[in-house]
């Protein structure tokens, strides 16, 4: 029966982790930009024997990022903006170039486009993006488009993972990819507007409570097997 009880424990473990995943989600449900996550579940197999018999126990460490989009509230900053549609913004980080879709930018005092963390947001060719001095207003284009006293000066670069390549979560809202992403060509870029977390506050509640009582019943069952072996050792030893 120990068997058992180690097929419990990853499964429990699993049900830990997904539950710091939900409790993540939930705290950041009014994060701008915010991509919901979820725990992948797998089986794996662990060999018992010489007899080709197996223990099948839970795996819980990947984590899916879900890309669906949040919805699009108007600011009318100047700097804020929001990809309608796929791709993500290119910004520099001390860690290499990163991906995010939280588009609330300000200028530094240089006059470079930046997050409120401090990375500067680049162009379609990977460089920072300057807002020319003594611009009296920016205007942002659909494509991403960058004027200012009625004279253009860059665009903003608008990128998309490279094939099939995955991306990853490096904390808040900036993600990573395997490979140098790619530039979308015909990006949708709205001016003045913030893209909100895709987080469903009731469905994260929800799943909170149902992984709280998935991760009793184990406690339950494995509170039941440690009294079933004290008494097996007790009978044995009296």
């Amino acid at each position: 029966m120990d068997n058992a009880i180690y097929a419990t424990l990853t499964r429990q473990s699993g049900l830990m982790n997904e539950m710091r995943v939900v409790a993540n989600n939930i705290a950041n449900v009014n994060t701008t930009g915010f991509r919901r996550e979820g725990v992948i579940f797998a089986e794996y197999l662990s060999s018992v024997g010489d007899r080709g018999k197996t223990l099948s126990m839970a795996h819980a460490r990947g984590r899916l990022i879900d890309l669906r989009q949040g919805v699009l509230t108007q600011t009318n900053g100047n700097f804020d903006l929001a990809i309608e549609g796929q791709g993500f913004f290119l910004v520099e980080t001390p860690e290499g170039n990163r991906l995010t879709r939280n588009g609330a930018f300000m200028p530094s005092p240089e006059g470079e486009l930046m997050t409120a963390d401090g990375f500067r947001l680049l162009d379609e060719g990977q460089a920072p993006i300057v807002i020319p001095a003594g611009a009296s207003s920016v205007k942002v284009g659909q494509d991403g488009t960058l004027s200012a006293n009625g004279l253009e000066f860059g665009r903003i670069g608008v990128f998309a993972p490279a094939g099939d390549a995955q991306i990853t979560h490096h904390g808040g809202t900036i993600f990573a990819t395997e490979l140098p992403p790619e530039v979308i060509e015909n990006p949708q870029i709205r001016q003045g507007f913030l893209e909100e977390s895709n987080v469903d506050p009731v469905f994260e509640i929800t799943r909170m409570i149902e992984v709280q009582r998935a991760y009793e019943l184990g406690q339950s069952f494995l509170d039941r097997e440690d009294q079933r072996i004290r008494n097996a050792i007790s009978a044995m030893s009296s």
